[in-house]
């Protein structure tokens, strides 16, 4: 049935068009809503004459205070905000008592724009952080870090690669000033702030992650690869070499400059007594040590130690802070004996996961870097300082442990094979003090890499060797000496002065030595009976002893050769040594002669200038005498005791009688070396004993201790060894 007239109509009318007549508006539909409104006034509370303002309260020079600046920072508009940050240093410089109260809400508004997308922002904020951080207490700043941290982070992962570096820049701010809190638990793998920056500093470098076995590939931190400049490379690898010292800092904070040694003894205690025996006392070395306040006698914290060898040893009195510092190295060296002993597998999953980025930027930064023909890019060479700085760090960290991992190995090896043809490094062209420093610690840092191939080659020794597939014996890493070789001729260089007018002519500081240190005693512990071997370590050692000659008394470098040497000399007196090195019959025993007589000569010009210096020498002597070395013979003895009569008493022509530094010596205190003037005392006893002319040193003492304190002890000395001889 056909539909109705009307419903055909109804049908029609949803979609007829209005019909518009001429100077009529459009007509608003049936279901329009009216949003007109009608007000009589504007309301601004904020300039409402009703609410009274603080004019007391501490404005800029915009008439802006700290809430006004705080309302700014949230502003759309890029210009505003970095204006409120430059209102902030302005308002702090002036009124720096706000800073109290007002931390908490300024670092709660400020870190917000650690990631702000305008790049003007984000310089305006480094700019503050950099001069507000370094103003503010650690205690105060540490409450804060983890805000911080978690927005800083957060920044590393941003989409924009710019974002990234400048969150890599805000941590080289923040690794100075609270570094603990950053690297906290950058070794695990729980969601510590230590693993999301060491994450965020691999993202930035698209090196893939750290997670999964330490003998598969890298996994890919992301699908897209972000090309980065030079500049920005910089940044990161410069940031990521801080953050990797600070939380592998342990060597870079230990007095211990003969760690080296560690290894050569039966156990780690052996080693620990062994380094305690030059050790000065720890009351000589920092009076800052003690933080007490003394509440009863000031001597009461020292328990003296029954012993049938205190005639021999002199006082062996032990201090209260003496027995701390030494629980302190006992639990260090525990710790990081515990690190190292299972090879580390989260160090070694990260050098494998850097070792392709590490050779790359090596590779592209060092042809322009080592150029014959043109001067050093600065970019470029602080690049390679980075790359190795990096290396040292962690294949350092790999293979000074018990059981380095073969591939961390293979993978040093590797970079020390790019690194080999451009060693010694030299610049050209112009040299300036920061090119020569950059470049001597590239040299230093290369010996000491070989140094712990090689230390890893003798670990591995005995290991059986592999066959190819031809039935050949596979090459045995480290086996190839002509790295070993060149860094061997460059520790003679240096240590002989012998350098051309091309090369660098900067002289060695004791941080320098020190650091070379390992290097040497790697050339000088060898293994096997191999001829080459032997006369290579004898001529490393002459070159050692020679330099430990020609280095003045008032030489800074004096302490560190003297302590090496020293070391050197008393290592085959310990009956829990282990090392292959030996002192051999041969010239190297006249220079050492040499050195060894004129350490008198070295007290005299010491003084009481420095009882630290003083107080080791005179310590060596007494282990030397005590232990009975072969180095104490007769010729030895007469040379000690004619040498050591000047430093009690000498008879001046003109001047008559005169006594000598001896008596200067500071008097025992709780600041000073205890008994240092009895240490000196016990030497020339066992001088006097042991020698058969030593009747013109016990006059010369004689002659010195009158009127003296220690007159008594010296008597008693006398008296006891008189029964013995």
């Amino acid at each position: 049935m056909p539909k109705s007239a009307k419903r055909r109509k109804e049908k029609a009318a949803d979609f007829a068009k209005a019909k518009l007549k001429l100077g009529k508006g459009k007509q608003l539909p049936s279901n329009a809503i009216d949003t007109s409104f009608k007000a009589r006034s504007i309301a601004l509370p904020s300039q409402s004459i009703a609410i009274e303002k603080d004019d007391n309260a501490p404005t800029t020079r915009r008439k802006l205070s700290l809430d006004d600046l705080l309302v700014n920072l949230k502003h759309h508009n890029p210009g505003a905000r970095k204006d409120s940050i430059f209102g902030f240093r302005e308002l702090f410089h002036a009124h720096w008592e706000l800073i109290d109260s007002s931390l908490p809400i300024l670092f709660n508004a400020t870190v917000r724009i650690i990631g702000d997308e305008d790049a003007s922002v984000r310089k305006a904020l480094l700019a503050f952080y950099s001069w507000l951080i370094p103003r503010i207490p650690k205690e105060d700043l540490i409450p804060h870090a983890s805000l911080i941290l978690l927005f800083t982070s957060s920044a590393q992962t941003h989409i924009f690669p710019e974002i990234r570096i400048d969150a890599v820049r805000f941590l080289n701010i923040f690794l100075g000033y609270f570094p603990e809190i950053i690297i906290s638990g950058w070794d695990t793998s729980i969601n510590s702030h230590g693993n999301r920056v060491l994450e965020g500093y691999l993202g930035v470098l698209s090196a893939g992650t750290i997670t999964g076995d330490a003998e598969g590939p890298p996994v890919a931190t992301s699908t897209a690869s972000v090309m980065l400049t030079s500049a920005s490379k910089l940044v990161v690898l410069q940031s990521l070499s801080r953050f990797l010292e600070a939380a592998t800092g342990f060597q870079s904070t230990s007095s211990d400059n003969a760690w080296f040694l560690s290894t050569a003894f039966s156990t780690p205690e052996a080693y620990i007594a062994f380094n305690r025996l030059l050790q000065p006392s720890s009351a000589l070395q920092s009076s800052l040590h003690k933080a007490w306040s003394f509440e009863m006698d000031p001597r009461a914290d020292v328990f003296p130690v029954a012993s049938s060898l205190s005639t021999h040893a002199g006082n062996l009195s032990c201090h209260l802070q003496e027995l701390a510092d030494n629980v302190s190295l006992c639990r260090n060296l525990c710790e990081v004996s515990a690190s190292t002993s299972s090879g580390s597998p989260f160090v070694v999953r990260l050098a494998k996961t850097l070792h392709p980025t590490l050779v790359s930027v090596f590779l592209d930064c060092a042809p322009a870097v080592f150029s014959p023909s043109l001067s050093p890019p600065e970019t470029e060479t602080d690049l390679v300082s980075a790359v190795v700085s990096i290396t040292h760090t962690l294949y350092g960290m790999i293979i000074k442990g018990s059981s380095p991992a073969s591939s961390a190995i293979e993978e040093l090896q590797t970079i020390l094979g790019y690194m080999a043809p451009f060693f010694p490094f030299y610049p050209n062209g112009r040299k300036d003090v920061k090119t020569e420093r950059v470049f001597q610690d590239l040299n230093l840092t290369y010996c000491d890499l070989t140094s712990c191939l090689v230390l890893a080659s003798r670990t591995t020794a005995s290991t059986p060797r592999h066959y190819t597939s031809r039935g050949r014996k596979g090459r045995k890493v480290g086996s190839d000496s002509s790295q070993t070789d060149h860094v061997q001729e460059y520790v003679l260089q240096i240590l002989r002065g012998q350098v051309s007018s091309s090369q660098l002519v900067r002289s060695l500081t004791p941080e320098a030595y020190n650091s070379l240190l390992p290097t040497i005693w790697s050339l000088l512990n060898f293994s096997g009976h191999d001829r080459e071997y032997l006369e290579r370590s004898e001529e490393v050692l002459e070159a050692v002893l020679e330099h430990a000659v020609k280095t003045g008394p008032k030489s800074a470098l004096k302490k560190s050769t003297f302590d090496f040497v020293a070391c050197l000399a008393l290592l085959e007196t310990d009956v829990c040594y282990q090392g292959t090195f030996r002192f051999r019959p041969t010239k190297t025993d006249q220079m050492f002669e040499e050195w060894l007589t004129q350490l008198p000569q070295v007290l005299w010009e010491l003084g009481s200038t420095n009882p630290s210096a003083s107080e080791a020498i005179v310590l060596f002597l007494l282990r030397l005498l005590q232990r009975r070395s072969r180095f104490m013979d007769e010729n030895t003895l007469a040379s000690l005791q004619t040498r050591f009569a000047p430093y009690f008493y000498v008879m001046h022509p003109t001047r008559g009688a005169i006594r000598g530094p001896f008596t200067k010596l500071p008097k025992n205190s709780l600041a000073l070396p205890p008994g240092l003037q009895r240490r000196v005392l016990d030497v020339v006893i066992l001088l006097c004993v042991h020698g058969s002319s030593g009747n013109a040193l016990r006059d010369a003492v004689d002659s010195a201790l009158v009127d003296m304190e220690e007159y008594e002890y010296w008597a008693h000395l006398k008296r006891n060894f008189a029964v013995r001889t």
